[in-house]
């Protein structure tokens, strides 16, 4: 078996990566990633220097891993900040590290493509190569839960909160099953969308032009610049993407007065929708629930869709009938003096996170528990 580390999607050949995934999750399709790459959106530039794994024989590749090198912790979602900065307050090295994920996207997935491998038989061999190239840990971060093979590597939670069709006929049909309370101030916040003369539109494939692609890429830049940051994803990525997978992503955009003024752009496949970003050039009121949440779910109920991932965090969405669930990710640290340290600590944060789900699903506005 051939092991190798390569330093661009473009050293593996579309074929092998579609051969190899299983998946229709529209994140692990190549054409995704390649965006992330040629719009220098994830480069050794941003911090993002691509390491992806490719394991051969003497015929074929067998298995591929998307990696990167990183010597920053943005865009994971799985923080490890405070991590860093004791390494660093000990005067130790806690970059570079090696992470698989999806960059900027927080989507459990199966990120080995293999029919061969899992990810258990993996561990090792990352443990390996990070101890002969001088790379300081590990992370595999929004995976399916496994089994911890190896003696220091560790699992941590996070809760994430979904929404799960249940054969809905229609967007009341869903809301009959919330307590009176809860649906009335969910029709309240549908309402005045309508009082404030908001008309909204929902667009897919070829319905998505450049025209809407650039209003989009406005109110995305806007969110981040209110905080203060520069968006993670070039324009350059949504226009390429929005090229190659348009099949796969859903535009809502919401009008007043014939101007458009907000908008929210989603990813699905044949079983899921993935809500990922948003953006406003004007405020109204509910206006986020509207274009992120209750759009979103009738487009789930019309299409038949199984299940809603709108994105991480935000306890707001649980009213709103969005179920906890946990994530798992792992980690393997090659320092010595913090294992012990970090063990304890995944530990207790997955007790913490179990406990949180419990009481996150005791606050569901169902009539009765799902």
């Amino acid at each position: 078996m051939n092991i190798n580390f390569v330093d661009s999607i473009k050293q593996i050949k579309n074929t092998d990566w579609q051969r190899l995934n299983a998946s229709s999750c529209p994140f692990l399709n190549y054409d995704f990633f390649k965006a992330l790459e040629d719009s220098g959106s994830a480069s050794t530039a941003r911090g993002w220097q691509p390491h992806h794994l490719h394991l051969s024989d003497k015929h074929e590749i067998n298995a591929i891993m998307p990696m990167y090198l990183k010597k920053h912790s943005w865009g994971e979602y799985v923080f490890d900040w405070d991590w860093a900065e004791a390494f660093k307050r000990h005067g130790y090295q806690y970059y570079p590290k090696l992470v698989s994920t999806i960059p900027f996207t927080p989507v459990t997935s199966n990120k080995l493509l293999s029919t061969t491998f899992d990810h258990n038989d993996i561990f090792e061999l990352l443990t390996d190569h990070c101890r002969q190239q001088s790379i300081n840990s590990w992370h595999l971060l929004y995976c399916p839960k496994t089994i911890e093979t190896l003696k220091d590597v560790y699992e941590r939670n996070t809760v994430q909160f979904h929404w799960f069709n249940r054969n809905y006929g229609d967007f009341e049909d869903f809301i009959s099953t919330f307590t009176s309370r809860k649906r009335k101030n969910t029709r309240k916040e549908r309402l005045s969308i309508k009082q404030q003369e908001i008309s909204i539109r929902q667009l897919t494939g070829s319905q998505i032009t450049t025209r809407e692609i650039d209003f989009f890429y406005l109110t995305y830049q806007l969110t981040y610049l209110k905080r203060g940051h520069t968006p993670h994803l070039s324009y350059e990525f949504f226009k390429q993407i929005c090229n190659t997978s348009a099949n796969n992503i859903l535009l809502i955009i919401a009008s007043h007065q014939q101007t458009d003024v907000a908008c929210s752009l989603f990813f699905y496949d044949q079983a899921q929708l993935y809500g990922r970003y948003w953006g406003c050039s004007q405020s109204f009121n509910n206006l986020h629930f509207e274009l992120c949440y209750y759009q979103a779910i009738e487009f789930c109920i019309k299409h038949k869709l199984q299940c809603f991932n709108p994105g991480t965090q935000g306890e707001h969405k649980i009213q709103r009938g969005f179920e906890p669930i946990l994530t798992h990710s792992y980690h393997w640290i090659k320092n010595p003096v913090f294992q012990d340290a970090i063990k304890d600590f995944c530990q207790q944060e997955r007790q913490h996170m179990q406990k949180y789900q419990l009481n996150c699903q005791q606050a569901l506005p169902f009539k009765q528990p799902i």
